[in-house]
């Protein structure tokens, strides 16, 4: 039970070699037999005679050129080597002569009696090759070997390709048998690793019952327990976000209330209140629609955007707050037209977020340049990169920095008000388009975040 889909494998492999063996097998037999019905019909010495005739017509049409072409075809049909031996013992075709057929051919060179010189049956076997001189067609039987009959093109031509196609097809289908619930799983992967958990694939496999169902059902048990994990995380952030804006709430207007008791007098302690609370506002804010973003799989509503106007419009904006911070935003080559189907809000909160945050790292007196083009790699893609002049981040963090709460560095993003959220909630928005965020660190220095959206979804 451990091993089904090794027996499978074992057994489809031996069944092959077995076919190879008996197509071997097959031919050899096949061919005695045809062999043997030849015999039947016709004597071996009668056809021996044939052959002796055919050598002199041609010996006589085409000469020895001609005579050695006869043999070598001869030689590649008849499993029996006939040898065309000259006076000096030698083969025409320069073949081994063995010792005993050697001695036979001397004995039968030898008349019994000087009288009977022009009747020894070595004459009816001569042929004249004019200009070459005499030969002898003689049958080599010791010559006759498995290997002989093997290597016959005709002969083990057909039960070889019987055998070939039939264990090709063995292969064809095991391989297809094999791959194609790997291909399911790897796909079944590739989704899961996307955002969807909800996705199973034991329910595709049929009445499988081997290694391979095992693993699907194995995937799918993985699947719903992390199913109901991050299902769980997400729920627990997303009423923890809630609860904490009741109290959140209620000590802003408690604040209210004493900044009007004091008639809106300064007060350090009060200031550094409301700017906390501020921020836990703004955090809160920002972990509900993390939350929002992850349990939504596609867009609820979408409508044509014009990128360029709405990259302009954003980099309008976000030039405004960086000019206070000795910093500016330009925007590149930003005469591409290009409109696609798009959530707007949704599209120009992941847009603003990636150009806040590399406004929030560029070095002073330095901009954020935003590019829009066709991408040369990816026919039928926009691409928009947003790229800063600051430190970057190492490389071991480019992977990390779509992660909800990863920061580069603590103190820094302490420093300039980052909760690590940001860049979280712009990748769940470019992948509810159908889009792919990235990040890379610059040869001069500074951060690339590049954008990438389909084209084809635009209407």
């Amino acid at each position: 039970m451990m091993n089904r889909l090794f027996w499978k494998i074992f057994l489809s492999f031996w069944i092959s070699l077995i076919l190879f063996a008996g197509a071997g097998l097959l031919a050899a037999s096949l061919f005695l037999e045809r062999t043997h019905a030849q015999d039947e019909i016709e004597s071996p010495r009668d056809r021996h005679l044939t052959y002796i005739n055919e050598a002199r017509l041609v010996a006589k049409i085409e000469g020895i050129e001609g005579l050695k072409s006869w043999l070598k075809k001869l030689d590649r049909t008849e499993a029996i080597p006939f040898l065309l031996i000259d006076r000096a013992g030698k083969d025409l075709l320069d073949r081994p002569i063995s010792s005993h057929l050697a001695e036979r051919l001397d004995r039968r060179r030898k008349p019994r009696r000087p009288t009977d010189e022009r009747r020894s049956p070595g004459r009816r076997d001569l042929i004249q090759v004019p200009g070459a001189g005499e030969y002898l067609l003689v049958p080599n039987f010791q010559a006759v070997t498995l290997n002989r009959v093997l290597s016959r093109p005709r002969v083990i031509a057909p039960p070889v390709i019987v055998a070939a196609i039939v264990s090709g097809l063995v292969c064809f289908l095991l391989a297809g048998y094999l791959t194609r619930p790997i291909r399911r799983l790897s796909n079944a992967t590739h989704q899961f690793a996307a955002g969807n958990l909800s996705l199973r694939v034991a329910s595709t496999m049929g009445r499988r019952r081997d290694e391979v169902a095992d693993l699907a059902r194995d995937f799918d048990h993985m699947a719903e327990r992390l199913q109901i994990l991050i299902g769980s995380q997400k729920q627990l952030l997303s009423d923890v976000s809630h609860e904490l804006r009741s109290p959140l709430a209620r000590l802003q207007v408690a604040l209210g209330l004493v900044r009007q008791r004091q008639q809106h007098q300064t007060n350090a302690e009060l200031d550094r209140i409301e700017h906390e609370a501020e921020r836990l506002n703004e955090l809160i804010g920002q972990l509900l629609s993390l939350t929002r973003l992850e349990s939504n799989t596609q867009l609820t509503h979408s409508e044509p955007v014009d990128v360029a106007a709405l990259l302009a419009e954003v980099a309008e904006n976000a030039d405004f707050e960086a000019r206070a911070a000795n910093r500016q935003v330009r925007t590149i080559n930003n005469s591409l037209s290009a409109t696609i189907e798009a959530n707007e809000p949704l599209l120009r909160s992941a847009l603003e977020n990636v150009v806040r945050n590399a406004i929030r790292y560029t070095d002073e007196n330095t901009s954020v340049d935003i590019t829009l083009q066709h991408d040369p790699e990816h026919p039928g893609w926009l691409l928009v990169q947003v790229r800063d002049h600051g430190p970057g981040v190492p490389d071991d963090m480019l992977t990390k920095l779509f992660e909800p709460f990863v920061r580069v560095g603590d103190a820094r993003d302490r420093e300039s008000g980052g909760y690590g959220l940001g860049l979280a909630i712009a990748e769940r928005a470019i992948h509810l388009h159908g889009g792919v965020i990235s990040a890379s660190n610059e040869p001069n220095g500074g951060l690339s975040v590049r954008i990438r959206l389909p084209l084809n979804q635009a209407k």
